[in-house]
């Protein structure tokens, strides 16, 4: 079965690409490798989540909103490959994570991501990470997930 297979089949659908926030491209392809830049937890044009988590919202809330910055991430890459099949490994994903003082469950809010990129990928969603606990994200978002996928 094809990744793009797999995501119908888990009941998912990629967005269009979440337009830049700032003065970059939500990614780039080189070397056979797509850099995907930070996506934010932006559903419909508008972000599903705002605040830090810990206090505005949940450890819940953040794992989803872990999981829809994954789908941004590869909606991003997908429009520069043109194909989620074409990807070989996901091989790092960055997860910063708005946090309430005190908060320190950044590991388990970035598990949405990765386990989700596990559902999809299988094997090759398995990668290297960090969840970095921040002050602040743009927008006032709790989550910003990036990654590199390399492709073939």
């Amino acid at each position: 079965m094809s990744f793009e297979e797999r995501i119908k089949e888990l009941g998912l659908r990629l967005p269009m690409p979440p337009k830049p926030v700032a003065a970059y491209v939500p990614a780039m392809l080189c070397d056979g490798h797509v850099y995907v830049s930070g996506q934010l937890p932006i559903v419909d044009g508008k972000l599903k989540y705002c605040g830090k988590v810990g206090s505005d919202v949940t450890q819940e809330q953040g794992y989803e909103a872990a999981r829809i910055c994954a789908l941004n991430c590869l909606a991003a890459a997908r429009s520069v490959i043109g194909s989620l099949d074409e990807v070989t490994k996901v091989i790092k994903v960055t997860g910063y994570v708005a946090s309430a003082p005190g908060f320190n469950g950044q590991p388990q809010v970035i598990n949405g991501a990765s386990e989700l990129l596990e559902k999809i990928f299988g094997n090759t969603g398995r990668h290297s990470r960090a969840a970095v606990g921040v002050s602040e994200l743009p927008m006032n978002a709790p989550v910003e997930v990036e990654m590199i996928l390399k492709v073939r």
